[in-house]
């Protein structure tokens, strides 16, 4: 397996020998100056080796570390389903959903998790620490857990209550912060470099985004080539840095001719990177990226995101874009996501299909068009929000007739 070639400034463009600095560079700092990892492209030869296990690890060729540093929990190898319905409804070449709400702690974050976590290990870290909304933090306790390995989490006081249970059930340390998943995030770091913990958050640990790229090799697998389009929901920036990176590096290092659009999609009341995205386009300064985060949608309500700087490249490098989508909407998505493909999305898990309905309804994908979504997050993550407005199902006697009268009415 080859090591990475080197670690590498995305702002001033400092290299850095593998291993020899952990989240950012010294000179322009965070968030300016969070790291990508490089790799010698030509060693990945003409593809990965088959695994009778399906996991993120056959990836190894494009990774930092090798499965000997992992924990015993499996991440990655999630389905990839066809949804015809959606297709033909709104036109398109084809539509898949990447339903990465199966993981082992139900979210998408369990990739950069296992990545982090064994990097760790192979560091000779003692213990790793984490900010989070609850998706990235509940990941990083079920793997610490599996590897018997201390974790300190800081979670935002508006939490959902499903995601806490989690933490507390996986025996991490927990510390609920009375502000902002931002002012956690500062918190997390603060107290990492204090006490000497391994900070696995998202936007600050490059090895975070290593993990994550792996979801685009198995869409490239999945379908045999890449698809035209690929949505995902964006908060700190580090899911779509990781999506954009796995596509970008199947070109460099051969195995594919080209890389989809990517979108990303934020809340209207939560899109810092989205106007990060716009000011870019325009050639202005990403930094500071920074605004008030209002949503519904909790695993997307990010006001500071970390990795903005990738976030806003990398998508700009493969000819996407962003779309910014109402609660409403959100909502409306996570419903139909449940009802028609059987996929039980939280609301942030949900943004991709709220986004291409506006995408293809401005024109900007068309017939031609094949689209995965990429699903986050389970609706058991955030139950409450995602039931927001629904009727509560009706109480009827215990005999035949009531059910006959029940079933008129649903008629």
């Amino acid at each position: 397996m080859p090591e990475p070639k080197s670690l590498r400034c995305p702002t001033c463009g400092r290299e850095f020998p593998p291993w020899s600095v952990d989240y950012f560079c010294p000179d322009c700092g965070f968030p300016a100056g969070n790291l990508e990892v490089l790799y010698p492209y030509v060693q990945v030869g003409l593809g990965f080796p088959r695994a009778e296990a399906f996991s993120l690890w056959r990836y190894e060729a494009l990774l930092p570390v090798g499965e000997e540093h992992a924990v015993p929990l499996r991440a990655g190898g999630t389905p990839l389903y066809p949804w015809p319905k959606a297709a033909r409804k709104l036109g398109l070449g084809g539509v898949w959903i990447k339903d990465d709400t199966l993981q082992p702690t139900a979210s998408c974050k369990d990739r950069g998790t296992a990545l982090a976590v064994a990097v760790a290990r192979k560091l000779g870290r003692k213990a790793l620490s984490c900010a989070s909304t609850g998706n990235a933090a509940s990941s990083l306790a079920g793997f610490c857990a599996a590897g018997g390995i201390p974790c300190y989490i800081f979670v935002p006081k508006a939490a959902p209550a499903p995601k806490i249970a989690q933490l507390m059930a996986f025996g991490a340390h927990v510390f609920r912060v009375d502000g902002t998943y931002d002012q956690a995030f500062s918190l997390a770091l603060a107290a990492s470099q204090e006490f000497g913990w391994y900070n696995r958050s998202d936007g600050l640990n490059p090895m975070v985004v290593e993990g994550n790229k792996t979801v685009s090799f198995e869409i490239w697998e999945g379908l045999g080539e890449v698809p035209e389009a690929v949505v995902v929901a964006v908060g700190d920036g580090a899911v779509i840095a990781g999506v954009c990176k796995g596509f970008l590096e199947l070109r460099a290092a051969g195995l594919a001719s080209r890389v989809p659009r990517v979108f990303g999609v934020q809340a209207a009341g939560a899109a810092a990177v989205a106007h990060a995205f716009g000011r870019y386009q325009r050639g202005e300064p990403i930094l500071p990226a920074e605004e008030p985060a209002d949503t519904l949608a909790d695993s997307i309500r990010v006001g500071k995101p970390a990795d903005v700087v990738k976030a806003v490249k990398y998508v700009a490098e493969t000819a996407g874009g962003y779309v910014t989508v109402s609660d409403e909407e959100l909502l409306s998505a996570a419903r139909d996501l449940a009802s028609q493909a059987g996929v039980f999305a939280e609301p942030a898990g949900a943004a991709p299909y709220a986004a291409l309905l506006r995408l293809v309804k401005e024109g900007i994908l068309g017939r031609e068009d094949r689209v995965v979504l990429i699903i986050t997050g389970s609706g058991l993550k955030d139950p409450q929000g995602v039931t927001q407005g629904l009727p509560e199902p009706p109480l009827i006697r215990p005999d035949l007739e009531a059910v006959r009268k029940a079933v008129e009415k649903c008629a």
